[in-house]
């Protein structure tokens, strides 16, 4: 049995993967282990050292193990391995077309949830204003997020894309992303007293909470199922929320009692006018 201590990250277990893999070592002689350990613990790979050509694998198993590897779930390691190997060594060249295959399933599933993770972190986000560079007149801001996975390297372009006109920091307690405007670079996580506390932009977050807060088509098992109260804590608007669920059934009363206004008159544009003067013929 060869213990293989690694990186909680894609890179450290397809290094040690690839060499595994050249020296022909089996799924079931290897024990991943991505927890911290005493030094000299673990035997190397010495005894394992490569033997021959690393096969090749296809770009869809490289991105379906970038997304896994993300997830918390220890036994990650072992079943992408045991993929890897089986889609090499093992002749299953189309294993990854087998949706009813365990192992497959297993990965897709924990990739979903690595998606769905991803998907939350670019709604929650929220950024704080903390300062301006002198230098350069850029706003500097900082967000604190708690993703269920380790997700922050798979998750920064969106920001990076996004926000790429002010500098910004994302601190969670796995990585951080930072973005000054030219390159984006990763640090170690932080504990959540290294985040800002409230600013003014949470004011201004909260007032637009409010005004686009339709009462009328409030459905609050969907609302806490796209935003889970598990992140309402690092919200601005949430301390809203309570309130505006109570309120919304007199807001809506108040809207069906209120008469509609009269439409205002449609306004003067050449091209909207030719668009009328078509419909009409």
């Amino acid at each position: 049995m060869h213990t293989v201590p690694i990186q909680p990250v894609f890179e450290s277990w397809r290094d040690r993967a690839r060499e595994l893999l050249a020296s022909g070592v089996p799924p079931e002689e290897v024990l991943w282990s991505d927890e911290p350990q005493a030094p000299g613990l673990f035997a190397t790979l010495e005894e394992v050292a490569p033997r021959g050509a690393v096969p090749k694998v296809s770009p869809v198993f490289l991105d379906l193990a970038r997304s896994v590897a993300a997830h918390r779930d220890g036994r990650r390691w072992s079943v992408l391995y045991r993929v890897l190997w089986r889609l090499t060594r093992g002749g299953e060249r189309h294993l990854l077309a087998v949706a009813t295959d365990g192992d497959v399933r297993q990965l897709q599933q924990w990739a979903k949830a690595v998606g769905r993770d991803i998907h939350k972190m670019h709604a929650f986000v929220r950024f704080r204003l903390v300062a301006q560079d002198e230098a350069t007149g850029r706003e500097q801001f900082v967000a604190w997020f708690e993703p269920e996975h380790r997700i922050v390297l798979l998750a920064a372009g969106f920001f990076e894309r996004r926000f790429a006109g002010m500098d910004w920091s994302i601190l969670t307690p796995d990585d951080c992303a930072h973005w000054d405007g030219v390159t984006l670079h990763f640090t170690p996580g932080v504990p959540r007293r290294a985040a800002p506390d409230e600013d003014a932009l949470d004011d201004l977050w909260r007032t637009y909470y409010r005004s686009i807060f339709n009462p009328a088509r409030l459905k609050v098992s969907a609302m806490q199922s796209e935003m889970p109260k598990k992140y309402w804590k690092n919200l601005p608007e949430a301390p809203l929320i309570a309130d505006l669920i109570a309120g919304s059934g007199g807001r809506v009363e108040k809207m069906l009692r209120t008469e509609a206004s009269a439409p205002r008159p449609a306004p003067k544009n050449r091209y909207l006018d030719s668009l009328r003067d078509r419909t009409a013929s």
